[in-house]
């Protein structure tokens, strides 16, 4: 079972900062997309900044969320982390 559960917003929240640090703008200029793709089961996401569009694969948001979690959590960043399609909460991610 998971011991911490960071919702769809929090994940939206880690890569605006991911992205911003990379490209130095402010997070409020990044907007994201998460996506599933229920062909492949794989996660990814669209990140839109400076008007362009870059494709995040599952590693790059796995990143994001360790950056997240050792900076604004608090948290061990290398605790085990999995991404999840909650039919209620959308994507969110489980933290062992």
């Amino acid at each position: 079972m998971a011991r911490l559960i960071i919702s769809e917003q929090d994940i939206v929240n880690a890569l605006c900062v991911y992205i911003a640090r990379k490209k130095q703008i402010r997070p409020e200029e990044v907007e994201i997309e998460l996506i599933y793709d229920d062909e492949h089961g794989g996660f990814s996401a669209e990140a839109y900044a400076n008007g362009r569009k870059q494709i995040l694969i599952t590693a790059n948001i796995i990143e994001a969320l360790r950056m997240w979690l050792d900076e604004f959590l608090n948290e061990d960043p290398y605790s085990g982390i999995e991404l999840v399609l909650d039919d209620e909460q959308g994507i969110i991610a489980h933290i062992n």
